[in-house]
């Protein structure tokens, strides 16, 4: 065994591994060979002199988004510990930095875990703002560009309907950010994305294209205001869209229970409750001329017509099977449809499925609208955060009733929910009301950047969202104590840590092609030691976790049982082994002996600290890597 040296996640490098791993044929001196792996895959690959037209989506920029999707991050994660509720035992996470960046640093850790993501990303309005994304600073301009990191300009810019790439500017922001998002669904997860009319054609387009068309779930029409007087030539848009789409081995919704009203037994039948059913289907007389026929009752010998728009749902032979059964009900008005008698205990399934259509919750509900959705408005949305605050911090937030309709749908206990485009964490609420409710325990994970507000309270939209889930728990918790006095524990499910995205405790190697031997010999003595000026073991442990595919709510444990070295362990029931890290200059002998019980697990430490002979000692016995 020989020591790995701890590389940054590269999504690029492992899809091109993948496809060495397929075709190692078409490899040469580490490059692809294009003309073998035409030849390797035949027809599948377009002819590039003469390229077919195809139907897809296309704007200027698309190239350069798809690129900035595999672009490797040079930031990292760091822990803000005090600023979350609950830390030590929570799962819930709260991240404060700009979500493409921080979709990169998840994507190994959380790759195939997440079971929903909700969005409600920037809708291309014209008088709103958009993400403009430019990753070719380094991270420190970067941070100070997006205002994480000193003064410095605005990330969000202005995209009015009067440029020339309205649409691009906006599909350039999502490509990259959907690009990773379908990364971290599981194979049976779903991701929901809120928008209006000024992009939902384009969004579909998109998610078509990354999720693939076969994988189109829905779309939910919700109502998020009354008429408004202000509607522009008289008429008033008053519905958003919420598109699904989900991953290839999704299987259902949890749909809506049934519920057993209409059903009774009347005539004592001894197949149990029935309910009078439609006896007609949506067809025309000349789509199933066999199907359109007088109905004769008989015992009566009474006649009934068929509707010439809507014939019977049998054809006549079926029909008089249903007859004999004394499946069909005659009314003694002629006037009036027979209807089919169908038994309660003939139903396949105990859940109705879900209505593409969301009611407002103001809105008077009929019995048999148990599968619609229900929801409040904006103004319902509004009203809790000004509740929660005593005052207006946030416009236009979503109800935390939406939400919780479709993660209540979608999800199961301990699945995990993530929102990238938090805002003032409506997700993240809903969540934990919904927990509460069922006293279950989902999972948020939240991201959102610090963007600057005018608030006399608050700095930016992040430190809203913060103390909003606070405000939450506070609540719930106290809802919980007027119910149970004896309550002398945390519920597992209110809390949260935040995480913050800053530079990395690692320094990072510049590529040079030039021959000048000093320079190169300064690049290697400036590396000797990996670690940046003013580096701490909380950051760099998270970003080594990360990196190592550990998620942020992995298990830390500082081991007692090394007398020379700092050892920390990090465990977490999504990965199968564990994760030994000391950033000690140096790795004692007592330490080597002791890493060999450890086996099949990783231990990571500085290159630096291990000689030739104990770096050998050490792969030997354990899984090394170094940094």
């Amino acid at each position: 065994m020989h020591a790995q040296k701890l590389k940054p996640d590269n999504l690029t490098q492992e899809r091109t591994d993948a496809l060495k791993a397929s075709f190692p044929e078409a490899f040469a001196d580490g490059k692809i060979n294009w003309d073998v792996l035409r030849e390797l895959l035949g027809a599948a690959i377009e002819d590039e002199d003469r390229p077919e037209e195809h139907f897809g989506l296309f704007w200027p920029g698309k190239r350069e988004a798809r690129k900035l999707a595999a672009q490797p991050s040079h930031a990292a994660l760091h822990p803000a510990p005090g600023e979350g509720v609950n830390e030590e035992t929570t799962r819930n996470l709260f991240i404060e930095g700009d979500n493409l960046e921080v979709l990169k640093l998840l994507r190994k850790a959380y790759a195939g875990r997440v079971k929903l993501i909700y969005i409600d990303p920037p809708y291309n309005t014209g008088n709103d703002f958009i993400y403009e994304d430019d990753f070719t600073d380094s991270t420190d301009d970067y941070l100070r560009k997006t205002g994480q990191m000193g003064e410095g300009g605005e990330l969000l810019v202005s995209n009015p309907k009067s440029d020339g790439r309205f649409h691009s500017k906006w599909l350039n922001m999502m490509y990259p950010r959907l690009m990773l998002a379908r990364e971290l669904l599981i194979s049976t997860g779903v991701i929901c994305i809120s928008i209006d009319d000024n992009e939902i054609y384009n969004l579909r387009s998109l998610m078509s294209e990354i999720f693939g068309e076969e994988n189109f779930l829905g779309c939910f029409v919700w109502k998020r205001r009354t008429s408004s007087a202000l509607a522009d030539k008289l008429l008033s848009t008053d519905h958003e869209y919420i598109v699904v789409y989900q991953r290839p081995d999704f299987t259902s919704m949890r749909g809506t229970p049934k519920t057993y009203e209409r059903y009774s037994n009347p005539d004592n039948d001894p197949n149990g409750p029935w309910a009078a059913d439609n006896l007609t289907v949506g067809m025309t007389k000349d789509q199933r001329p066999n199907q359109y026929y007088d109905l004769v009752d008989p015992r009566t010998r009474k006649v009934y017509p068929p509707n010439p728009n809507r014939v019977w749902v049998y054809a006549p032979e079926s029909m008089a099977k249903a007859i004999a059964a004394e499946r069909i009900i005659f009314p003694s008005d002629t006037s009036n449809r027979p209807m089919f008698k169908r038994y309660q205990r003939e139903l396949k399934s105990d859940v109705d499925p879900i209505s593409t259509w969301i009611r407002s919750t103001s809105e008077k509900s009929e019995p048999e609208d148990h599968t619609i959705l229900r929801s409040g408005l904006n103004s319902e949305g509004n009203r809790q955060i000004q509740e929660l605050f005593g005052g207006v911090v946030f416009n236009y937030t979503k109800p935390a009733s939406l939400i919780i309709s479709l993660v209540r749908n979608l999800t199961e206990n301990d699945d995990i929910v993530l929102d990238f485009f938090a805002g003032s964490c409506t997700t993240a609420d809903a969540v934990s009301r919904l927990n509460h409710e069922e006293n279950s325990n989902r999972r948020f994970v939240v991201v959102q950047i610090p963007e600057p507000i005018e608030s006399s309270d608050f700095s930016t939209i992040a430190e809203i969202g913060k103390e909003r889930i606070r405000r939450v728990i506070k609540k719930l918790q106290t809802d919980v104590r007027k119910q149970s006095q004896s309550m002398t524990h945390e519920l597992p499910y209110l809390g949260f840590k935040v995480f913050k995205l800053g530079q990395s405790s690692f320094k990072r190697w510049e590529h040079y092609d030039g021959s000048d031997m000093q320079r190169v010999q300064d690049m290697f003595s400036q590396t000797e030691n990996p670690l940046v000026e003013g580096w701490n073991a909380p950051d760099a442990l998270t970003e080594m976790m990360l990196l190592e595919g550990f998620p942020l709510d992995s298990t830390v444990i500082e081991q007692k049982g090394f007398k020379h070295n700092h050892v920390m362990l990090v465990e977490s029931d999504a990965c199968a082994h564990r994760l030994f890290v000391c950033l000690d200059p140096q790795i004692k002998a007592d330490t080597i002996a002791q890493m060999g019980q450890i086996k099949r697990d990783v231990f990571v430490c500085l290159d630096s600290a291990l000689t030739d002979e104990t770096k050998m000692q050490l792969s030997d016995v354990c899984r090394l890597k170094v940094v």
